[in-house]
């Protein structure tokens, strides 16, 4: 069995920094139990959540970003002008063309020539952003990389499903990578995706699918998710998922020191937890003062990780998250 003391990392990759940014608005659960119309403590016991933060009309997805961004250059007195690429991933993009990336540059203050570029497979798109980023700096193509997930869940809720509409929160998060000298990086990733659970999480409209052509209604504008069916599919999977992932790093789940999981909702962090027998003090969670922030809950949670001493060097991290498509990511990090 592989001890912490003898791994190397697979692909080399440093963290220099994260960064994170949430709206100014906070909206407390109780605040939705008088917009629904439920007694006091309601929308707390049903979706887990003391509060989650909501964009106001006249702040953009990209200027969330770039203070993501910033504060990620800030936390480690990082050049603007370090950087030699821009990675967005994102779930929901700001429009259909051109791409969001190009839309956080502009606001940024990094180089304005800079390549750019998005990375989205929904909830996940940060860890394959990651693993993107690892083999371009290994090759040797960029120096230093900023991926940035930033995503605005409250202007597509349908606030008529309740399922949906209460567990999801705005905001985004930012992490700076280099190569590094092998001692930190990628020891696995895993990524599979299943289409049999394609329409049980999806927004229709935005793309070639629903538009002025072919035909839209207001509600192809929306999220709408399955969660029953969704959860069914997702649990049947995650097991064997886990352990693939974690047999490519040759490792078990006790010998994880940290695991950042996709803040989807406190009932899918619990039965995760339980499923993949991951203990209270492994894993770091969020959820109950965030929501679940789409791509941006993975690298929101990396950042309070990174920011509250629960990363220790050489001792291995794993990322996990299931997404719309149905899609499962992992990632087993050695800091």
């Amino acid at each position: 069995m592989t001890t912490s003391n003898s791994i190397r990392a697979t692909i080399p990759l440093k963290i220099l920094s994260t960064g994170a940014a949430i709206p100014a608005r906070c909206v407390t659960s109780s605040e939705l139990d008088r917009r629904f119309n439920k007694p006091d403590g309601y929308v707390q016991r049903r979706s887990g959540i003391e509060h989650r933060f909501h964009i106001t009309d006249d702040v953009s997805q990209a200027q969330l970003a770039a203070m993501a961004l910033s504060d990620a250059l800030q936390r480690q007195q990082i050049a603007p002008d370090s950087i030699d690429l821009l990675i967005s991933a994102a779930a929901i993009g700001t429009q259909a063309l051109p791409y969001t990336a190009a839309h956080i540059l502009k606001v940024s203050d990094l180089p304005q020539n800079i390549a750019s570029f998005d990375i989205n497979n929904s909830c996940v798109g940060f860890m394959t952003a990651l693993e993107m980023a690892a083999c371009l700096l290994n090759q040797g193509v960029y120096r230093r990389i900023a991926i940035v997930s930033a995503d605005l869940a409250s202007r597509g809720l349908n606030w008529d499903d309740e399922e949906s509409a209460l567990i999801f929160g705005d905001g985004a998060a930012c992490a700076i990578v280099e190569k590094g000298d092998g001692s930190s990086g990628i020891l696995s990733f895993l990524l599979e995706t299943y289409p049999e659970g394609l329409d049980l999480c999806e927004i229709r409209a935005g793309g070639t699918r629903r538009n002025l052509r072919v035909g839209m209604e207001d509600s192809d504008f929306l999220f709408d998710m399955k969660g029953k069916q969704l959860f069914r599919l997702a649990t049947t999977l995650i097991e064997s998922f886990a352990e693939r992932l974690l047999q490519q790093a040759g490792l078990s789940m006790p010998q994880v020191d940290c695991v950042l999981m996709h803040q989807a909702s406190h009932l899918a962090i619990k039965h995760i937890c339980k499923q993949l027998r991951i203990r209270p003090d492994q894993y770091v969670d969020i959820y109950r003062y965030r929501g679940n922030q789409v791509a941006a809950s993975i690298p929101s949670v990396m950042h309070e990780a990174w920011t509250t001493g629960r990363v220790h060097a050489g001792k291995p991290v794993m990322l996990f998250g299931t997404a719309a498509g149905l899609t499962l990511g992992g990632m087993v990090l050695l800091p």
